[in-house]
């Protein structure tokens, strides 16, 4: 049932666009009852491919929204990724983890944007809390101490105003929302231009090329070679000093930097664009009531393919704060201290991981010849000549600052795993059975269970032990609890790790804090039972 835009209500929260990022912000926030108003300056979804990867932490997030299984026909597993120098020796390899998988998916994949894309649309356009108004350009922001209003202009020329008591502006790389309430960004020091061509290849096509990814680390000419769902191959391609951005995107000129590999008789240009590749973090993810998410508050090469992952984990991040606050869960200054955190765990995660992409970003772009020759010999050295496959998911980071515990430990700021249970005959993935919200995670062996006089206020915390109801087919979680010597985990709800103990009292201790911390209002709800 879709709910039409009311001019006199004031939303809970509003997004401004409706990419990726957007809908899964919008499909998360009205998942958790709020009243959500949604705008993008374009009616239609694009529809040709940018995101070509998505790993497991997003399909979970698809999880919690209820859409992954119809996501998952648009979804096939990431190749490895070769790595060859200047004299085209293999220097590295990028792989899967082994399985079992942490997350209960495929951790690397590649997929096609625009079903996606549309099915979270659609997600959030059948909710009874989602409002959606399209063609809508956004004009001006003002906002009090109780809300923000909207200044929109719509393609036929009206205007309208829309109130709410926060706004995440979604709204890319030139972001209005951005530009509207002053946010800057701060230059990481990367830029590069790049072609990046899309071909829906033929089977003669397919048949002259390689069958994993490749990353070809020349000093002539740095490119990368990205095998996509089905007959669809990505080349991004360095350009040359001198080379027009422009005239590379014309059709004849495209297929002379594919010559290499292709020719005009073996596929179809589904898409060519030339991009500055750049490395942008906003000085800051709010201002008062507004916060930015996605490509508006950061931008980063893409030789990870972390682009629209990172967006979503924005989101993913800010949704359950938001929800905290305006429900009330949250009040006063720990309401701020909360909604600030967002800002600072994923600016930190960014940063971090940009770092990291840079890293990857210069093995496959030294230009210099010489350079290049030493690159390799050190990798080559470094592994004993002997190239190690590398999992694509060790590179990301784990949260450092923010909401986690103060007390130090290897599992904080890091995913939760999703195992596969045995539950009423089937064989489901954790989180189906363990509900939203915060978790209270105990290893089978955690030896007692929860006061009933316990001094701590905390709002619906599903306490799961492992074992008994929850029982494990792959032992995912308990190897977790083992490689990180602890008992029970306390789980946001993004599925980040807030902290563990070892024992009865730590843990005590640990929700004492938390619950100081951000001074809950008193809503002592502990449950042994599992959601469904």
């Amino acid at each position: 049932m879709r709910s039409q835009p009311q001019r006199d209500m004031l939303y809970d929260v509003a997004v401004v666009g409706f990419g990726p990022s957007g809908a899964v912000a919008a499909g998360l926030l009205t998942g958790m009852g709020l009243n959500v108003y949604v705008c993008d300056r374009q009616r239609e979804i694009y529809d040709k491919p940018r995101a070509i990867a998505i790993d497991h932490e997003v399909l979970r997030v698809f999880q919690q929204l209820g859409v992954v299984d119809k996501v998952l026909r648009h979804v096939e597993p990431f190749t490895p990724s070769e790595y060859f120098g200047a004299n085209g020796q293999l220097i590295k390899r990028l792989t899967m983890v082994e399985p079992p998988f942490p997350l209960g998916y495929t951790p690397s994949n590649v997929f096609t944007q625009p079903p996606v894309e549309a099915l979270l649309r659609e997600h959030v356009q059948q909710s009874v809390h989602g409002h959606v108004e399209l063609g809508m350009a956004l004009l001006g922001i003002e906002q009090n101490e109780e809300c923000v209003r909207l200044t929109l202009r719509d393609d036929t020329g009206a205007q309208f105003e829309v109130r709410s008591r926060y706004v995440i502006g979604c709204d890319g790389a030139s972001s209005t929302v951005r530009d509207l309430v002053g946010i800057q960004l701060e230059d990481l020091a990367f830029d590069e231009a790049w072609l990046v061509v899309d071909v829906l290849a033929n089977a003669g096509g397919l048949a002259k090329l390689p069958t994993t990814s490749v990353q070809y680390c020349e000093p002539v000419r740095p490119c990368t070679l990205v095998i996509g769902p089905g007959n669809h191959r990505r080349w991004e391609i360095s350009l040359n000093e001198g080379e027009d951005p422009r005239k590379v995107t014309e059709p004849a000129e495209t297929w002379k930097l594919l010559a290499r590999w292709l020719e005009p008789s073996d596929g179809e240009l589904w898409r060519q664009a030339s991009y500055r590749f750049h490395a942008l973090v906003a000085e800051r993810w709010r201002e008062g009531r507004v916060f930015i998410a996605g490509d508006a508050a950061h931008q980063q090469p893409p030789f990870l393919g972390q682009g629209m992952c990172q967006g979503i984990r924005d989101v993913s991040n800010l949704a359950w704060k938001l929800s905290s606050v305006i429900r009330g869960e949250v009040c006063g200054a720990a309401a701020d201290a909360l909604l600030d955190s967002y800002g600072i765990e994923r600016q930190r995660h960014v940063r971090d991981l940009t770092a990291r992409i840079k890293e990857i970003g210069s093995v496959i772009g030294e230009r210099d010849e010489a350079k290049a020759i030493e690159r390799d010999a050190r990798m080559l050295a470094e592994c004993g000549g002997v190239v190690r496959d590398t999992p694509r998911q060790d590179v990301i980071p784990r949260l450092e600052v923010g909401l986690l515990s103060p007390d130090p430990h290897a599992a904080n700021g890091t995913i939760f795993p999703q195992p596969w249970i045995a539950h009423a005959g089937d064989r489901v993935r954790f989180d189906s059975v363990a509900g939203d919200g915060w978790w209270l995670v105990l290893a089978s062996d955690f030896d007692g269970g929860l006061p009933a006089t316990a001094d701590f206020s905390l709002p619906a915390l599903s306490m799961l032990r492992l074992g008994e109801s929850l029982q494990e087919t792959e032992g995912i979680a308990a190897a977790w609890f083992q490689r990180h010597n602890c008992k029970a985990a306390l789980v946001r709800p993004d599925r980040y790790v807030y902290g563990v103990a070892a024992d009865q009292v730590d843990l005590i201790a640990m929700l004492q804090t938390l619950a100081s911390r951000l001074q809950w209002t008193p809503l002592p709800q502990i449950t042994t039972e599992t959601k469904r």
